[in-house]
């Protein structure tokens, strides 16, 4: 079995979805957070940059159409031809449904265009903005990408995220009413979090019409509140061959129809605190492929629906 084999990419879905090699323009649209404006907190989530996860995004501070058109015209490589805009940083649902539509609306300029990405908070998801996102799908393949990092409230409390896993399951009801597609955002290393809880949180995501899962390690940047606890010694990131556990624990138990999006996550080298092995990104890809081929594993290998139940 070919390691491409072992999990289902993401780049493999998009050649068999479009017909070829399909990529994301990431946009930051200027949206803020309720977790961030004062509404829910200030401070967001301990793990969370100035930027709201925006810091690779290229052309962040010009319009979202002038962002769009900037990368496909600096974009010379011959491998793709079709793209995705996925509205990234933030929380990018949280506005008014005109000026959503606005800011959606600005960023398809082009027939290269073939979808559009939403990521957002589950308490910032209602039955409009769900018909709304909705109303693109007649002409671009819609996903929203969904917060979670972990299943234990107690977790997401001591990580500031401020929604529970109770939220989480009305917004994916929600959207998937409206037969929108789902990522959710899965985290390994989180404060206090033990690997059982890593387990149940495979659990929970089995149980839940979820269609797509990125996963990485818990990054420290800097100007966070993980940061001062880092340096307050309140918290240790993981190892290397712990999250290497963790993962392949995740995919072979994992319902075998996700598509996996991402399997580690890209902390700018200027911002990044620790883990160090954050910014190697080839030792985990090819650690993570060594394990799956020498221990003959594969996505969903030890998937079980009646014990998700």
């Amino acid at each position: 079995m070919e390691n491409k084999e072992r999990y289902n990419h993401l780049n493999e879905y998009y050649k068999n979805k479009f017909g070829e090699r399909t990529l994301k323009i990431c946009i930051d649209a200027g949206f803020t957070c309720p977790n961030r404006d004062g509404t829910l907190s200030s401070s967001g989530c301990i793990f969370c940059s100035e930027k709201g996860a925006g810091e690779l995004i290229k052309f962040s501070k010009l319009h979202i159409s002038e962002q769009v058109n900037n990368f496909l015209n600096s974009y010379r490589g011959m491998r793709a031809n079709k793209f995705i805009v996925y509205f990234q940083n933030f929380t990018n649902t949280y506005d008014s449904l005109e000026n959503l539509k606005e800011k959606y609306d600005a960023a398809l300029v082009s027939d290269k265009i073939v979808g559009i990405s939403i990521a957002t908070r589950p308490d910032c998801i209602t039955e409009d903005i769900a018909k709304l996102i909705a109303s693109y799908a007649d002409k671009y393949d819609v996903s929203v990408e969904l917060g979670l990092q972990t299943s234990n409230d107690n977790i997401g409390r001591i990580i500031n995220r401020y929604y529970t896993t109770t939220q989480f399951t009305t917004a994916v009801n929600i959207l998937r009413k409206y037969n929108i597609e789902i990522i959710t955002h899965m985290m390994i290393g989180l404060p206090k979090e033990s690997f059982v809880d890593i387990k149940d949180t495979v659990k929970f995501i089995n149980n839940h019409d979820i269609q797509g899962l990125k996963i990485h390690s818990t990054y420290i940047v800097k100007n966070t509140v993980l940061a001062s606890m880092y340096y307050n010694k309140e918290y240790e990131p993981i190892t290397l061959d712990y999250y290497l556990d963790a993962l392949t624990y995740v995919i072979t138990h994992v319902r075998p129809d996700l598509i996996i999006h991402r399997i580690s996550g890209d902390a700018p080298k200027d911002l990044l605190v620790a883990p160090k092995w954050n910014l190697h990104k080839k030792w985990i890809l090819n650690g993570f492929a060594k394990r799956l081929k020498d221990e003959n594993l594969w996505q969903g290998k030890f998937y079980d629906c009646n014990i998700n139940l």
